[in-house]
Protein backbone atom coordinates (compact mmCIF):
# COMPACT_ATOMS: atom_id res chain seq x y z
CA UNK A 1 0.00 0.00 0.00
CA UNK A 2 2.75 2.55 -0.88
CA UNK A 3 -0.17 5.31 -1.55
CA UNK A 4 -0.05 5.64 2.14
CA UNK A 5 3.56 6.60 3.00
CA UNK A 6 4.47 9.67 3.92
CA UNK A 7 1.86 12.57 4.81
CA UNK A 8 -2.47 11.99 5.24
CA UNK A 9 -3.38 15.27 5.40
CA UNK A 10 -7.14 14.99 7.67
CA UNK A 11 -8.39 17.99 6.26
CA UNK A 12 -10.47 19.96 8.03
CA UNK A 13 -13.96 20.78 6.86
CA UNK A 14 -14.02 25.28 6.73
CA UNK A 15 -17.07 26.99 7.52
CA UNK A 16 -18.41 30.64 6.64
CA UNK A 17 -19.78 32.35 9.80
CA UNK A 18 -23.49 30.90 9.77
CA UNK A 19 -21.84 27.93 9.80
CA UNK A 20 -22.65 26.96 6.42
CA UNK A 21 -19.71 25.12 4.06
CA UNK A 22 -16.86 27.41 2.59
CA UNK A 23 -16.36 25.11 -0.34
CA UNK A 24 -14.06 27.99 -1.82
CA UNK A 25 -12.34 27.78 1.70
CA UNK A 26 -11.91 24.00 0.84
CA UNK A 27 -10.55 24.30 -2.66
CA UNK A 28 -7.96 26.81 -0.79
CA UNK A 29 -7.17 24.40 1.31
CA UNK A 30 -6.39 21.30 -1.01
CA UNK A 31 -4.19 23.48 -3.37
CA UNK A 32 -1.85 24.33 -0.54
CA UNK A 33 -1.58 21.03 1.00
CA UNK A 34 -1.00 19.43 -2.30
CA UNK A 35 1.21 22.77 -3.32
CA UNK A 36 3.13 21.55 -0.09
CA UNK A 37 3.61 18.12 -0.56
CA UNK A 38 1.59 16.01 1.37
CA UNK A 39 0.97 12.30 -0.20
CA UNK A 40 -2.64 11.65 0.38
CA UNK A 41 -6.09 13.72 1.73
CA UNK A 42 -8.15 12.33 4.12
CA UNK A 43 -11.91 13.83 3.85
CA UNK A 44 -14.03 14.19 6.68
CA UNK A 45 -12.14 12.44 9.65
CA UNK A 46 -12.72 13.79 12.98
CA UNK A 47 -10.52 16.74 12.20
CA UNK A 48 -12.91 17.33 9.72
CA UNK A 49 -15.92 17.73 12.56
CA UNK A 50 -18.24 14.92 10.53
CA UNK A 51 -19.80 14.55 14.02
CA UNK A 52 -21.44 17.75 13.28
CA UNK A 53 -22.28 17.57 9.64
CA UNK A 54 -25.11 16.36 8.36
CA UNK A 55 -25.82 13.02 6.31
CA UNK A 56 -26.25 15.17 3.40
CA UNK A 57 -23.57 18.07 4.05
CA UNK A 58 -20.90 14.90 4.40
CA UNK A 59 -21.94 13.48 0.78
CA UNK A 60 -21.59 17.40 -0.61
CA UNK A 61 -17.96 17.98 1.15
CA UNK A 62 -16.56 14.70 -0.44
CA UNK A 63 -18.24 15.19 -3.78
CA UNK A 64 -16.56 18.70 -3.54
CA UNK A 65 -13.29 17.51 -2.58
CA UNK A 66 -12.74 14.59 -5.11
CA UNK A 67 -13.92 16.58 -7.91
CA UNK A 68 -11.37 19.78 -7.16
CA UNK A 69 -8.77 16.86 -5.70
CA UNK A 70 -9.12 15.78 -9.92
CA UNK A 71 -6.96 11.90 -9.40
CA UNK A 72 -4.33 14.33 -8.15
CA UNK A 73 -3.96 12.48 -4.94
CA UNK A 74 -5.52 9.30 -3.47
CA UNK A 75 -8.47 10.41 -1.51
CA UNK A 76 -9.01 8.33 2.28
CA UNK A 77 -12.77 8.98 3.35
CA UNK A 78 -13.59 8.77 7.18
CA UNK A 79 -16.66 7.00 8.19
CA UNK A 80 -17.26 5.64 11.56
CA UNK A 81 -19.09 5.69 14.69
CA UNK A 82 -20.08 3.97 18.08
CA UNK A 83 -23.40 2.62 16.11
CA UNK A 84 -22.54 -0.47 13.77
CA UNK A 85 -25.50 -0.56 12.05
CA UNK A 86 -25.57 2.79 11.31
CA UNK A 87 -22.13 2.67 9.46
CA UNK A 88 -23.06 -0.05 7.88
CA UNK A 89 -25.78 2.06 6.60
CA UNK A 90 -23.43 4.97 5.44
CA UNK A 91 -21.08 2.59 3.63
CA UNK A 92 -24.29 1.10 1.82
CA UNK A 93 -25.52 4.82 0.69
CA UNK A 94 -22.05 6.21 0.04
CA UNK A 95 -20.51 6.10 -3.92
CA UNK A 96 -17.15 5.21 -3.60
CA UNK A 97 -16.01 6.03 -6.78
CA UNK A 98 -12.73 8.29 -6.19
CA UNK A 99 -12.04 6.43 -3.05
CA UNK A 100 -9.07 4.79 -2.40
CA UNK A 101 -9.77 3.52 1.29
CA UNK A 102 -11.85 4.88 4.66
CA UNK A 103 -10.61 5.69 8.07
CA UNK A 104 -12.85 4.57 10.68
CA UNK A 105 -12.33 5.42 14.57
CA UNK A 106 -12.87 2.94 17.00
CA UNK A 107 -16.07 2.81 18.51
CA UNK A 108 -16.41 6.05 20.97
CA UNK A 109 -18.24 6.39 24.44
CA UNK A 110 -19.96 2.77 24.23
CA UNK A 111 -16.71 1.27 25.84
CA UNK A 112 -16.84 -1.99 23.96
CA UNK A 113 -14.59 -4.71 25.17
CA UNK A 114 -11.66 -5.74 22.61
CA UNK A 115 -14.03 -9.02 21.29
CA UNK A 116 -16.87 -5.80 20.45
CA UNK A 117 -14.07 -3.98 19.01
CA UNK A 118 -12.83 -6.72 16.87
CA UNK A 119 -16.54 -8.00 15.54
CA UNK A 120 -17.55 -3.90 15.08
CA UNK A 121 -14.59 -3.80 12.60
CA UNK A 122 -15.14 -6.96 10.53
CA UNK A 123 -18.65 -5.94 10.40
CA UNK A 124 -17.38 -2.99 8.77
CA UNK A 125 -14.46 -4.43 7.12
CA UNK A 126 -16.54 -7.00 5.45
CA UNK A 127 -19.28 -4.68 3.65
CA UNK A 128 -17.22 -1.92 2.75
CA UNK A 129 -15.95 -2.06 -0.94
CA UNK A 130 -12.79 -0.06 -0.20
CA UNK A 131 -9.79 -1.11 2.17
CA UNK A 132 -10.48 0.17 5.53
CA UNK A 133 -7.79 1.68 8.03
CA UNK A 134 -8.36 1.42 11.92
CA UNK A 135 -8.22 4.82 13.85
CA UNK A 136 -7.52 4.15 17.62
CA UNK A 137 -7.29 7.59 19.59
CA UNK A 138 -8.35 6.51 23.46
CA UNK A 139 -8.02 10.21 24.84
CA UNK A 140 -11.55 10.70 22.77
CA UNK A 141 -13.17 7.57 22.56
CA UNK A 142 -12.30 6.40 26.19
CA UNK A 143 -11.38 2.71 25.13
CA UNK A 144 -8.11 1.69 23.88
CA UNK A 145 -7.57 -0.79 21.03
CA UNK A 146 -4.72 -3.31 21.75
CA UNK A 147 -1.75 -4.44 19.96
CA UNK A 148 -3.68 -8.11 19.87
CA UNK A 149 -7.03 -6.85 19.04
CA UNK A 150 -5.08 -4.81 15.89
CA UNK A 151 -3.25 -7.60 15.06
CA UNK A 152 -5.76 -10.10 15.40
CA UNK A 153 -7.98 -7.48 12.81
CA UNK A 154 -4.59 -7.49 10.42
CA UNK A 155 -5.36 -10.81 9.11
CA UNK A 156 -8.61 -9.47 7.90
CA UNK A 157 -8.09 -9.62 4.22
CA UNK A 158 -9.84 -5.82 3.87
CA UNK A 159 -8.37 -4.32 6.58
CA UNK A 160 -4.80 -2.60 5.69
CA UNK A 161 -4.12 -0.37 8.22
CA UNK A 162 -3.81 1.60 11.63
CA UNK A 163 -3.59 5.05 12.21
CA UNK A 164 -2.12 5.20 16.10
CA UNK A 165 -3.35 8.28 18.40
CA UNK A 166 -2.59 6.06 21.79
CA UNK A 167 0.71 7.80 22.58
CA UNK A 168 1.75 4.48 23.71
CA UNK A 169 4.96 3.70 21.91
CA UNK A 170 5.07 0.28 23.65
CA UNK A 171 1.89 -0.58 22.01
CA UNK A 172 2.82 0.58 18.68
CA UNK A 173 6.47 -1.51 18.85
CA UNK A 174 4.26 -4.37 19.56
CA UNK A 175 1.97 -3.98 15.94
CA UNK A 176 5.35 -2.95 14.18
CA UNK A 177 7.34 -6.00 15.30
CA UNK A 178 4.28 -8.71 14.01
CA UNK A 179 2.13 -7.18 12.10
CA UNK A 180 1.53 -8.92 8.56
CA UNK A 181 3.72 -7.65 5.56
CA UNK A 182 0.69 -6.06 3.72
CA UNK A 183 0.05 -3.97 6.65
CA UNK A 184 0.59 -0.47 7.91
CA UNK A 185 0.86 1.43 10.68
CA UNK A 186 0.67 5.63 10.85
CA UNK A 187 1.30 7.85 13.93
CA UNK A 188 -1.66 9.51 14.78
CA UNK A 189 0.22 12.29 16.78
CA UNK A 190 2.05 14.32 14.71
CA UNK A 191 5.00 14.89 17.23
CA UNK A 192 5.21 11.02 16.77
CA UNK A 193 5.86 10.56 13.31
CA UNK A 194 9.38 9.99 13.51
CA UNK A 195 9.58 7.54 16.51
CA UNK A 196 7.21 5.46 14.99
CA UNK A 197 8.53 5.36 11.42
CA UNK A 198 11.93 4.35 13.45
CA UNK A 199 10.06 1.18 14.69
CA UNK A 200 8.63 0.40 11.18
CA UNK A 201 5.55 2.90 10.67
CA UNK A 202 4.63 4.43 6.96
CA UNK A 203 3.97 7.73 8.03
CA UNK A 204 1.74 10.06 9.13
CA UNK A 205 -2.10 11.06 9.32
CA UNK A 206 -1.47 14.89 10.71
CA UNK A 207 -3.75 17.65 11.74
CA UNK A 208 -0.99 19.98 11.59
CA UNK A 209 -0.09 19.53 8.05
CA UNK A 210 -3.43 20.80 6.90
CA UNK A 211 -1.31 24.26 7.61
CA UNK A 212 2.62 22.94 7.11
CA UNK A 213 2.29 20.76 4.18
CA UNK A 214 6.32 21.35 3.57
CA UNK A 215 7.28 21.21 7.13
CA UNK A 216 5.90 17.41 6.68
CA UNK A 217 7.16 16.81 3.50
CA UNK A 218 10.69 17.27 5.21
CA UNK A 219 9.60 15.67 8.31
CA UNK A 220 8.45 12.22 6.25
CA UNK A 221 10.73 12.06 2.65
CA UNK A 222 13.78 14.45 4.25
CA UNK A 223 17.23 13.48 5.43
CA UNK A 224 17.36 12.40 8.90
CA UNK A 225 18.53 16.01 9.77
CA UNK A 226 15.71 17.73 8.13
CA UNK A 227 13.18 15.28 9.71
CA UNK A 228 14.67 15.80 13.14
CA UNK A 229 14.39 19.81 12.54
CA UNK A 230 11.04 19.75 11.22
CA UNK A 231 9.89 17.96 14.40
CA UNK A 232 11.31 20.12 16.51
CA UNK A 233 10.31 23.13 14.87
CA UNK A 234 6.41 21.97 15.92
CA UNK A 235 6.98 21.53 19.53
CA UNK A 236 5.88 24.81 20.98
CA UNK A 237 3.02 25.75 18.48
CA UNK A 238 1.67 21.81 18.35
CA UNK A 239 -0.41 21.84 21.60
CA UNK A 240 -2.02 25.03 21.11
CA UNK A 241 -3.85 22.96 18.04
CA UNK A 242 -5.88 21.16 20.83
CA UNK A 243 -5.53 23.75 23.69
CA UNK A 244 -9.32 24.02 22.88
CA UNK A 245 -10.29 20.76 21.26
CA UNK A 246 -9.48 20.09 17.35
CA UNK A 247 -9.99 21.33 15.25
CA UNK A 248 -9.83 25.20 17.16
CA UNK A 249 -6.65 25.41 16.67
CA UNK A 250 -5.80 23.84 13.64
CA UNK A 251 -8.44 26.38 11.88
CA UNK A 252 -7.81 29.44 13.37
CA UNK A 253 -3.96 29.08 12.42
CA UNK A 254 -5.54 28.40 8.87
CA UNK A 255 -7.09 31.58 9.43
CA UNK A 256 -4.35 33.36 9.94
CA UNK A 257 -2.71 32.65 7.10
CA UNK A 258 -5.26 33.62 5.01
CA UNK A 259 -6.44 29.89 3.81
CA UNK A 260 -9.95 29.33 5.38
CA UNK A 261 -11.89 31.06 8.24
CA UNK A 262 -11.61 29.84 11.94
CA UNK A 263 -15.42 29.16 12.40
CA UNK A 264 -16.16 25.58 14.11
CA UNK A 265 -19.69 24.33 15.23
CA UNK A 266 -21.34 23.92 18.71
CA UNK A 267 -20.18 22.34 21.04
CA UNK A 268 -17.08 23.65 19.76
CA UNK A 269 -15.95 27.34 20.10
CA UNK A 270 -14.07 28.98 17.72
CA UNK A 271 -10.14 30.02 19.31
CA UNK A 272 -10.06 32.01 22.17
CA UNK A 273 -8.09 35.71 21.54
CA UNK A 274 -5.64 34.66 24.37
CA UNK A 275 -5.29 31.31 22.13
CA UNK A 276 -5.65 32.90 19.27
CA UNK A 277 -2.41 35.16 19.61
CA UNK A 278 -0.52 32.51 21.11
CA UNK A 279 -1.07 30.88 17.92
CA UNK A 280 -0.34 33.85 15.69
CA UNK A 281 2.53 34.37 17.35
CA UNK A 282 4.46 30.82 16.99
CA UNK A 283 3.89 30.76 13.94
CA UNK A 284 5.32 34.09 13.03
CA UNK A 285 8.30 32.24 15.06
CA UNK A 286 8.17 29.83 12.29
CA UNK A 287 8.65 31.71 9.71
Amino acid sequence: MNQFKGTGVALVTPFHDDFTIDFEGLRKLIDHVIAGGVDYLVVLGTTGESATLTKGEKLQVLKAALEYNANRLPVVYGIGGNNTQAVLDEIANTDFTGISAILSVSPYYNKPSQKGIIAHYQAIANACPVPVILYNVPGRTMSNVTAETTLELASHPNIIGMKEASGNLEQCMQIAANMPEDFFLVSGDDLLTRAISSIGGTGIISVLANALPATFKRLCHGTEEESKKATFSMLNINGLMYQEGNPVGIKNLLNHMGICGDQVRLPLLRASLELSQKIKSEYQKLN
